[in-house]
């Protein structure tokens, strides 16, 4: 059986199925990120309940902490955190990017300084397949540059070439045949870089192919712009991955160009700050006109939370800083996207997603450009604080 079968179309927007050794994921599909081997906030019950299929892991992490020996030891990812689905890790060529003060890239390596006790840890691309192979991943990504979105044309380019000679390295340490190795497609916001990048990446031949560098501050048409772009260079067999990308609006619009894969933290981050989805766009669940909302957060809404508990009692959670506010907000949030999800591709199947897209559109409205690019800026603070 091969790894993926595209079973329909509808203009540029896909329906597919990966076919892995831990299940079929229906595509497109939304990965909740378990950084640490763990969703925040949720369990592998609760991700089964809410309909996920194939959750993403952390490499960098993990091997920091507990130990790529301990993950092992414990039945590698699966195992470890009791999630029978799909996973996918990544190589650690994100942290690159995200923790640049503690970390230096050399011709053969990226060396971290670990934020937990500043011991000095070498990844190179072996070490980083090295790695994912002992967690065990059905999906694996190669170690590559992720150039900050402001780069000259002389860092992505320099990026893209460094990149492509770690690729050859990660395919020569690649060892296992039931795990899928991607290619990463890199070059920033510049054509002819993406193309160089495509070209050489397909040219070696891989059985999903990812698109990195985005949603790394850039603007949201530059971004779109640039899959619109890349998409067509990558072959239809093949699943396309959108990597860190998860509003849901960013969703339809890169489903409408061409991509069957994603992740991020943004739901789960922006759920456990009392953000939540609804079919109009983000609410607030902490503002006061929610204190007497005796019905649900959204009206037919089929999460847990929706079907269980009032909006005002999860507003009641969060003004009085109970745990449970997490994971009942977060249910709701990855529960609105895997819906997102099944939707598309139910419009697709179809042959109607151009008018599901006109439909989300025209009901949901997202944060303002500035804000959302300030939101952005403001993680990746964070990010770096607490590493």
């Amino acid at each position: 059986m091969p790894f993926f079968t595209l079973t329909d179309a509808d203009d540029n927007a896909r329906a597919g199925v990966l076919h892995t050794p831990h299940g079929d994921v229906p595509t497109p599909a939304f990965m909740p990120v378990a950084t640490q081997g763990s969703v925040k906030a949720l369990d592998s019950a609760d991700l089964r309940n809410i309909g996920a299929n194939i959750v993403l892991a952390n490499t960098y992490h993990l091997y920091l902490r507990p130990g790529v020996d301990v993950v092992q030891d414990l039945g590698g990812l699966h195992g470890f955190m009791q999630w029978h689905g799909a996973t996918l890790t990544d190589s650690g060529g994100f942290q690159g990017f995200s923790l640049e003060h503690l970390r230096t890239i050399t011709e053969d390596a990226i060396i971290f300084k670990s934020h937990i006790d500043g011991s000095e840890h070498t990844f190179s691309p072996e070490a980083a397949i090295r790695h994912q192979q002992g967690i065990g991943a059905d999906i694996i990504m190669p170690l590559d540059i992720c150039a900050p979105a402001d780069s000259d044309y002389e860092a992505v380019d320099a990026a893209v070439e460094k990149t492509n000679r770690w690729l050859l390295r990660c395919v020569e340490a690649h060892t296992l045949p039931d795990q899928r190795l991607f290619g990463i497609v890199q070059g920033g916001l510049f054509p002819n870089l993406r193309r160089k990048s495509a070209d050489f990446i397909t040219g070696v031949g891989f059985p999903g192919y990812s698109i990195g560098g985005l949603s790394v501050g850039e603007s949201k048409q530059a971004m779109y712009d640039t899959v619109e772009l890349t998409t067509p260079m990558l072959p239809t067999d093949a699943p396309r991955y959108l990597m860190g990308v998860g509003s849901p609006e960013d969703l339809v619009e890169c489903v409408a160009r061409g991509i069957d894969m994603f992740d991020c933290v943004l739901p789960t981050r922006v759920a456990r700050n009392g953000a939540l989805f609804v079919r109009e766009g983000r609410l607030n669940i902490t503002a006061g006109r929610f204190k007497r909302k005796y019905a649900p957060i959204e009206e037919g809404c089929d999460c847990y939370t929706c079907l269980t508990y009032s909006a005002a009692y999860v507003h009641h959670l969060f003004r009085a800083k109970e745990l449970l506010a997490y994971r009942l907000a977060t249910i709701h949030n990855l529960r609105f996207v895997l819906r997102l999800m099944e939707e598309m591709r139910t419009a697709t199947v179809a042959g109607e997603f151009a008018q599901y897209r006109r439909e989300f559109h025209s009901r949901f409205t997202p944060p303002d450009e500035q804000t959302r690019r300030a939101q952005k800026q403001k993680w990746l603070a964070s990010v770096r604080r607490q590493s």
